[in-house]
């Protein structure tokens, strides 16, 4: 039996003006995959009938089985539910979210999972927030900006660094927060270093680039949990 047709955390992406739309969605990427509705049933571990069902009625499954269909369908829940059209991350609700305190050493496993971040800043113009591609090299986070977008720092400047993840589907996700004192690099060793080790082609690029290194003097984080019901 499929799950109980209570879709929680994903909001009016399917409880409004979307019912039917999944459906829709679902047929189109299964016969962009080339797969029979029965072939699509046994991935998601359902029955051929209720796909028809799905496809053809203003169906609101669970997302447990949603979870399932994308996953037999190659595809995300907030593809088949419209969640990517035009919506910013974390606007669906969150019921039964429980937000919990990351110790340091979860934090430091998570800033090593991601490669882009933001780092706040002082300006010639004021406060700013600035996207970053980083590297975590000896306890400490680097990341290569353009020549004129940070004033000339002087020893021991503070800064601020922030990085996080957002699962909109599941209305779960982290936030991890990195205060320290920021430097830039100008050893040619430890440059070269540096680029050996980031993730991609930085971002800031060009002979007038440089590199930031922040040593972290506090680490802080957040998780967000949402309990969902599966019956």
């Amino acid at each position: 039996m499929p799950d109980k047709p209570l879709l929680q955390g994903l909001g009016t992406h399917v409880h409004g003006s979307c019912r039917g739309d999944i459906g829709r969605r679902v047929a189109a990427r299964r016969e962009q995959l080339g797969l029979t509705r029965e072939e699509v049933a046994v991935r998601a571990g359902s029955a051929p009938g209720y796909i028809q069902y799905l496809e053809e009625q203003p169906a609101t499954p669970g997302i447990g089985f949603l979870l399932r269909l994308a996953d037999a369908l190659e595809t995300s829940v907030m593809e088949l539910t419209g969640g990517t059209a035009d919506l910013p991350p974390g606007t669906g609700p969150a019921p039964q979210a429980e937000l919990v305190e990351l110790d340091v050493e979860e934090c430091r496993t998570l800033l090593g999972t991601h490669g882009v971040g933001h780092v706040a800043v002082a300006t010639y113009d004021g406060p700013a927030i600035l996207p970053v591609n980083y590297a975590v090299t000896g306890g400490e986070v680097a990341f290569r900006t353009p020549p004129d977008a940070l004033p000339p720092m002087a020893p021991g400047s503070e800064m601020a660094f922030e990085v996080d993840h957002i699962d909109d589907a599941l209305c779960r996700g982290w936030s991890v927060l990195v205060v320290g004192t920021a430097c830039t690099v100008t050893d040619p060793e430890t440059l070269r270093e540096l680029d050996e080790l980031a993730y991609s082609t930085p971002w800031a690029d060009g002979d007038g680039a440089h590199w930031v290194t922040l040593t972290p003097t506090r680490i802080t984080g957040r998780r967000v949990n949402v309990r969902y019901s599966h019956a």
